[in-house]
């Protein structure tokens, strides 16, 4: 019996080994973002404040800007996530019916843009000069509408369901749409929410676009590019030859030590928020998307 039990003890002690080194980045980061600035900069905090402070916040949260990036953000991970599920599972459920003659050749067409990719000043000049969509809210929607790996997972799925429901609702006079709405899509729970959630991190995380096309159009920043901003500015104010430490805590009642962990916090709370509730269907459509049958 005490043989037996030598397993579970030592596993356990190791996996509580490695939640504590797993979470005490996160811990300490949000330690250091609620302590006072001037403190922070002496280091040697470790999972709790030493001098508890919300200056860092105060600083951040002040700017309008950033409620309305906050909003943009939110509307455009929403939008994103809604389109991208609803083209992405159409395509694959199209591609993975046996009946369709064209199937393997789109297949093939749509997989080709996995590997060959025309680059970034193609891309630009085609959303900035063909399409127009610079300086507008749609330059972030559009050209995320589909994913050929989301569809490939969901294409997957759906080929190990069994195909005699869809043959039954046909039966009963049911067409492609039907099946589609009120057969296939309700058994796709799972990868869907994987799929969401793919796309909802990669939606809110993007920055980079912004700044390429709507780096002008200060009421269309994203939070991401906002804060990116932020940090940038008070990186400078930082290391500025005529600025020291303790002219910048006095302006801005923060350093930018406790600014950057505070931008973290902002920027990755919505989605720590927003996971646990889709975690039970991540892992279920990561293993059933990932092998048929």
């Amino acid at each position: 019996m005490q043989r037996d039990m030598v397993f579970p003890i030592v596993n356990g002690i190791i996996l509580c080994i490695l939640m504590f080194v797993t979470l005490f980045p996160v811990l300490n980061t949000v330690a250091i973002s609620f302590n006072d600035g001037i403190d922070a900069v002496r280091g040697g905090i470790g999972i709790w404040p030493r001098k508890f402070s919300v200056d860092a916040y105060s600083n951040l949260l002040s700017d309008k800007l950033t409620y309305n990036a906050f909003g943009i953000s939110v509307a455009r991970t929403v939008l994103t996530t809604l389109l991208n599920l609803l083209f992405t599972s159409m395509l694959a459920f199209a591609l993975s019916r046996k009946e369709y003659v064209l199937r393997k050749f789109i297949t093939l067409v749509v997989v080709m843009t996995m590997y060959v990719n025309a680059g970034l000043i193609p891309n630009y000049l085609l959303i900035a000069k063909t399409l127009k969509l610079t300086k507008t809210f749609w330059v972030y929607i559009i050209p995320t509408m589909f994913s050929c790996f989301n569809m490939i997972v969901i294409r997957t799925y759906i080929q190990g369901l069994p195909e005699a429901l869809a043959e039954s609702a046909r039966i009963d006079g049911a067409n492609d749409m039907r099946i589609f709405w009120q057969i296939i899509l309700p058994l796709c729970t799972p990868v869907l929410a994987t799929v969401a959630l793919f796309v909802a991190v990669g939606s809110w995380n993007q920055w980079f676009d912004t700044q390429l096309y709507n780096g002008s159009k200060k009421n269309l920043y994203t939070l991401q590019y906002l804060l990116k901003m932020k940090l940038a500015t008070s990186m400078q104010s930082a290391n500025a030859a005529n600025t020291s430490v303790d002219a910048l805590v006095n302006a801005t009642k923060s350093t930018p030590v406790t600014v950057r962990c505070a931008i973290t916090v902002v920027s990755a709370a919505p989605i720590l928020v927003v996971y646990p509730f889709l975690q039970r269907y991540f892992v279920t459509g990561m293993v059933l998307g990932g092998v048929k049958g």
